[in-house]
């Protein structure tokens, strides 16, 4: 009998070191994607006033775990009984990708209409700021759902060949950290320029030390969201041209002597450039009927 529970005991230890490991490859896996998701959605949570920032983040962090309830039992059905689907959705998310990334790169650098901003004297009313808000949540989780599929397809690719146990394991810690961590991080960015705030308003005196570092996290907000949109778009490309290298064969081996970085950011863009010549082609000939 004790024997029968010590067994038992080793059979979890060693499922929960095999969890860790895996949970270890798969996260660095999704690391890309998770900076992007960073990236995207500290820039759909700011812009609100200081009262509604937490708030609106609040609701997208309850779509995205919502997302990820949809998301992973489909994807553990599909490991089950069709993984070759598994692959399938990972390089058409890839595409989608690496059409983001383009797509950011080509805005950046070709002119574009700008959208409308209102002028100092339209006053906004409360229900279109409202209305607005229910907007950019929608935005928000349904980017959240989209790079959530990624996410979980991608660790559940580190893991298709693990018994099913430590697929829902490993897969539902990584979603689950991705919507924690993410959104945490979040949280904490777009409320930096409250922080700072606090700490000017902290003493009367001028040009004090918290002061500085008060002014230093105000200044410092905007820059890190778009350091943060520029490595989210890098991230992008990097890791399309990851999912491509890795599960399309001929391209596998096709620059050995090139740094694997350079090759699947170079395969990821030109995906992604292909990608977005369709699609603007396609939009202009439906446009022109």
């Amino acid at each position: 009998m004790a024997s029968g529970f010590f067994a038992v005991l080793d059979d979890v230890a060693t499922l929960l070191d095999d969890v860790a490991t895996m949970g270890k490859v798969a996260t660095k896996k999704t690391s890309g994607i998770l900076g992007d998701d960073l990236a995207v959605n500290a820039e759909k949570a700011s812009g609100f006033v200081s009262q509604r920032e937490l708030p609106v983040l609040w609701a997208i962090t309850k779509g995205s775990l919502l997302n990820k309830l949809i998301i992973l039992p489909i994807a553990f059905l599909l490991s089950a009984f069709a993984p070759w689907a598994v692959i399938a959705i990972l390089v058409l998310g890839g595409l989608y990708l690496a059409y983001e990334g383009a797509e950011k790169i080509y805005e950046f650098f070709v002119p574009h209409p700008s959208p409308h901003i209102p002028s100092d004297l339209e006053i906004p009313q409360k229900s279109d700021i409202l209305e607005m808000e229910k907007r950019k949540i929608k935005s928000a989780i349904l980017t959240d759902f989209i790079l959530s599929i990624e996410i979980v397809i991608i660790a559940l690719g580190t893991v298709l060949n693990k018994p099913l146990i430590t697929q829902i394991l490993v897969v539902s810690f990584v979603a689950l950290l991705a919507t924690i961590g993410v959104y945490g991080l979040v949280a904490l960015i777009v409320r930096m320029d409250e922080f700072g705030a606090h700490l000017i308003q902290l003493n009367g005196e001028d040009n004090s030390i918290t002061d500085r570092i008060g002014r230093f996290f105000v200044n410092a907000l905007p820059w890190v969201i778009k350091s943060l949109s520029v490595i989210g778009t890098i991230a992008l490309l990097l890791v399309s041209g990851g999912i491509f290298v890795h599960n399309l064969p001929f391209l596998h081996h096709l620059f050995p002597s090139v740094p694997g970085l350079l090759v699947e950011f170079a395969v990821g863009l030109l995906a992604g450039s292909v990608v977005l010549l369709l699609v603007k082609t396609g939009k202009k000939l439906f446009v022109s009927q």
